[in-house]
């Protein structure tokens, strides 16, 4: 046997046994747990922006909602997207994040706006009396 293997040992091909990837598709951890105790969807994200205690801290982004507690997210990082379904918006408190960027519809209608950071503003339900789901969170510093 001068080298090679010995005729009895079978050999396979690593790609074929080895540890599968690991794929990123953003998804909210322990997302259907949330959902079940406190009733807000959240779908993906960049890890960003994720759901606080509002009395954890002051410097949180905070949302109003009828027939519910507030509603806090604690922003790590430059930027960060989030998307979620939180259903009757009618207020915001921004963080110190240079701008949040809010999508919300309401019946067919997609309503966006711009917040400047440490800013108290009326958006959603406030401004038209409809009920608006806020969808979306963006971010940037």
């Amino acid at each position: 046997m001068a080298g090679g293997q010995p005729s009895n040992v079978v050999t396979e091909p690593v790609a074929e046994t080895g540890p599968g990837y690991a794929v990123e598709d953003h998804s909210y951890p322990n997302a259907d747990k949330i959902l079940a105790e406190q009733g807000i969807v959240l779908k993906r994200g960049d890890g960003h922006i994720v759901l606080a205690d509002c009395r954890s801290e002051e410097n949180l982004l905070r949302f109003l909602a009828r027939d519910r507690a507030d509603v806090c997210f604690k922003v790590i990082g430059d930027e960060g997207f989030l998307t979620l379904e939180l259903k009757s918006v009618h207020g915001v408190r921004t963080d110190d994040s240079g701008n949040t960027h809010l999508a919300m519809t309401a019946e067919n209608d997609r309503v966006e706006y711009d917040i400047p950071a440490k800013t108290w503003e009326g958006v959603g339900e406030s401004g038209d009396g409809r009920e608006h789901v806020l969808v979306e969170i963006r971010i940037t510093k």
